[in-house]
Order: structure tokens, then C-alpha cells, then sequence
């Protein structure tokens, strides 16, 4: 389940990093947007990710993690179903930057209460290589479906859909 979970977090975060320039540009705002939303992202992601880290410490993780992901298809549905405005692109970056890495606390944790701390490096590591998995899917169907269909719509309705579904299947984890 934490696998299936970071390769959506993969699937998200190499999607929003490499298409979101040409999407806002696509949707009419200014080249300079895309490098405010990223430069948000990479800013927020610091607090985000402490505070995944310590909440970690006080809550069940999988109930965070069930959280971001929800969290992301919400951030997401904004971004894509309201009018593009520099003030709706700002809230994206802002919001998906909190949830960007906020993952990897509670899946590493989790990783560890389950196996221990012997063999975290080796069983995080698999558990990371589908986190990379998703992110050629991300890269690669967000492009093919801008090729394909002129948008970049079925993608990010797919990582809505990966979030629901990420956000889900971390609920049975014992």
C-alpha cells in the first residue's frame, strides 16, 4: 500500500514540476507565473515537510498521509476548475508546495514501526523506487497527453483521480 502510495506522490510532483510552466502559459498568464509557482512550491515544501515530520510524532501516519493526498486532488481541482489569475496560481504553489514532500516523514515512518530500523535503508529504498516509477509516468503521460489531445486536462483529472485513490488505500494499513 505505501508503495502504490509514493508513486502517486511521484506521479504528482514530476507532473506539477515539469508541466505546470506550459499549462499556465497555456492558460494565458504570464511566463514568469509558472517560475513563482515553483519557487512556492520549493519554499513551502520546508514547512510542510517539518511539519508532516512532527505530526508523525503525535498522530497516526497513515491517517496524515491519507490527508496529503486528499489535500493534493483538492489543491489540484482549484488550480484547474478556477479562472487562472496570479492570485489562484500563488494559492496553488503555496498549497501544493506544503504538501510537496510532506509525505516522506509518515511513509519512512511508517516503513519503520512495520520492519524496524535494521533494514530502513534498503526496504525505504524499494518502497522510493516506485516513487520514481511514478514520476516517468508523470513526466511522460503528461506529455503524451498534451500531444495527443492538445491539453493538459486528462492528466491532471488522472492525478485527481491517483489522489483520491492514494488517499484511500492508506486507510487499511496496520
Amino acid at each position: 500500500l505505501l508503495v502504490a502510495g509514493f508513486f502517486v506522490c511521484g506521479f504528482h510532483i514530476t507532473l506539477v514540476g515539469t508541466h505546470v510552466p506550459k499549462y499556465v502559459i497555456d492558460r494565458g498568464l504570464d511566463s514568469w507565473t509558472a517560475a513563482m509557482i515553483l519557487s512556492l512550491i520549493a519554499f513551502f515544501n520546508i514547512f510542510g515537510s517539518l511539519l508532516s515530520g512532527y505530526m508523525s510524532t503525535k498522530m497516526s501516519k497513515k491517517i496524515i498521509l491519507s490527508g496529503i493526498y486528499l489535500l493534493r486532488g483538492v489543491s489540484i481541482c482549484l488550480f484547474i476548475f478556477t479562472p487562472p489569475s496570479t492570485m489562484s496560481s500563488i494559492i496553488f504553489g503555496a498549497s501544493f508546495g506544503f504538501l510537496w514532500l510532506s509525505t516522506v516523514p509518515a511513509t519512512s515512518g511508517i516503513v519503520a514501526h512495520i520492519f524496524g530500523t535494521k533494514y530502513l535503508g534498503l526496504l525505504y529504498g524499494l518502497v522510493f523506487l516506485s516513487h520514481q516509477i511514478g514520476s516517468f509516468f508523470g513526466a511522460y503521460l503528461g506529455g503524451l497527453f498534451y500531444d495527443l489531445y492538445g491539453s493538459y486536462d486528462y492528466a491532471w483529472y488522472l492525478a485527481i483521480a491517483l489522489s483520491i485513490f492514494a488517499g484511500l488505500i492508506h486507510l487499511p494499513i496496520k
